[in-house]
């Protein structure tokens, strides 16, 4: 888990906006996304991505598999929806191992696409398929033009995930509350709650677990100075030492509902982590197809909706390519969320991260 983790936080730096900008992503998608590369690539190729992923395919497939089904229990009616599709020109000879290995992958589908005759159609069914699986919360993964006539060939994931708390909030309890924003003092409606609850403090951050139906938990992370600050000096050690902290208590919360969303290309994030080769006319596609093949970017959407039921979200990871020539109750502890913070949210018992978002302004 910590591997996964550490992959979050690196990539989180680099693609990530100034921190006093709310922003999402799903560290989930894009893993999956980069997974099913590392699958599909050798040599240097593959190394350089299993560099930047901390891990091996076989072992990130064994904890975005085990994410990616939810417990059931009576009563809960969790939704989860992943689909992991490989997107490829008629022509394009497509290596029967590569087939093979992709039907491990959850949601997994080999599907034709009319990249060169019609760009355009292309692009619209890749959007409409995207668009089916996250509830249309994702709409348009793929802008105008980034189907390009030489794009032969495109690897997606999407995801869709809705979970209800354990224990919902009353809504009649939510009220405007102070929330210090970087560009000043807002009210916002903030949901309120006193029950017993995952928490942690240490090393100058709380952690506040909240949990969800099918073995999803959130987890609000919470700086006790600015987050500006404390978000940069966030390390793998520390949000593991956190995560495994979590006990069981009394906890007076205070937490703002939010929406928040994000978009990113992640071609310059990843070559900053050392993904260098899978952009130039180097990239080794063989254990893919006899083509000669290079990614020409690839695009990120995420959205999460948080209120007094539960939470929403949906994300989206693209990578197109195109042929080279790419026991004593204590004291309740009050937590009021009235300032910028982290909020994850990940599979409780795999550690997988569906979303990681930085909240500066819920409002």
């Amino acid at each position: 888990m910590n591997d996964h983790l550490d992959f979050a936080l690196a990539l989180h730096e680099k693609l990530a906006p100034p921190p006093t900008k709310t922003f999402c992503w799903s560290p989930y998608s894009v893993s999956s996304a980069l997974g099913l590369a590392a699958t599909a690539t050798g040599g240097n190729t593959r190394e350089e991505l299993v560099a930047a992923l901390r891990d091996e395919p076989a072992n990130l497939l064994e904890l975005l598999g085990s994410a990616s089904e939810l417990s059931a229990a009576s009563g809960e009616q969790p939704v989860l929806a992943v689909a992991n599709t490989l997107w490829a020109h008629a022509d394009l000879p497509i290596e029967e191992s590569y087939r093979l290995a992709l039907k491990d992958w959850p949601g997994s589908a080999v599907r034709n696409a009319p990249f060169q005759e019609d760009p355009e159609a292309a692009r619209e069914l890749i959007n409409a398929d995207v668009a089916e699986t996250t509830r249309d919360l994702v709409p348009e993964l793929l802008p105008t033009g980034a189907v390009h006539p030489q794009t032969v060939a495109a690897l997606v994931n999407a995801l869709y995930l809705k979970v209800s708390w354990r224990e919902a909030f009353e809504r009649t309890k939510t009220t405007q509350r102070p929330f210090h924003a970087p560009d000043g003092d807002r009210d916002v409606p903030t949901m309120t709650a006193a029950r017993t609850l995952g928490h942690a403090a240490t090393d100058g951050w709380q952690a506040i677990g909240l949990p969800a139906a099918g073995g999803v938990e959130a987890v609000v992370l919470l700086p006790d100075g600015d987050l500006a600050a404390a978000e940069g000096e966030l390390t793998t050690e520390r949000l593991a030492g956190l995560l495994g902290a979590l006990e069981q208590r009394k906890v007076e919360l205070f937490l703002p509902r939010f929406k928040v969303s994000g978009g990113a290309e992640l071609t310059d994030p990843l070559g900053e982590l050392g993904v260098r080769d899978l952009f130039t006319p180097a990239a080794d596609f063989t254990p893919l197809t006899d083509r000669s093949l290079r990614v020409s970017e690839v695009l990120h959407e995420s959205v999460l909706d948080v209120d007094e039921a539960g939470l929403e979200g949906a994300a989206a990871t693209a990578m197109m390519m195109r042929l080279t020539a790419i026991v004593r109750e204590p004291e309740p502890v009050r937590v009021e969320v009235d300032r910028p913070f982290l909020f994850l949210v990940r599979h409780r018992d795999s550690g997988a991260l569906y979303f990681l978002a930085r909240i500066t302004d819920p409002s």
